[in-house]
């Protein structure tokens, strides 16, 4: 697969540019959701499930999981939210 060079771009017209500008916008944005579910998946698994003994999750590490994922997500729109109202202003 070959890349694009700026030129290649520069030589799109203005919606081709605009449709792109976008597309790659939200391939970013689906990328970084990506990794924050990477991330806190991790977090959590390593948090609740210390050791793997059985093939499967016990209710108790299972009831940690969606815990730590909640807490985890209701944190990171508590965020959003504060740095949204603070641009705002």
């Amino acid at each position: 697969m070959s890349q694009i060079s700026k030129n290649d771009i520069s030589q799109l017209d203005e919606a081709s540019q605009v449709e792109l500008l976008k597309f790659v916008e939200s391939e970013n944005a689906k990328a970084k959701l990506q990794s924050s579910i990477h991330m806190f998946t991790d977090m959590c698994f390593k948090k609740c499930v210390p050791t793997i003994t059985t093939g499967s999750v016990s209710p108790a590490e299972s009831t940690c999981l969606a815990n730590c994922v909640d807490r985890f997500l209701d944190t990171n729109i508590f965020v959003v939210n504060k740095i949204s109202k603070s641009m705002q202003k």
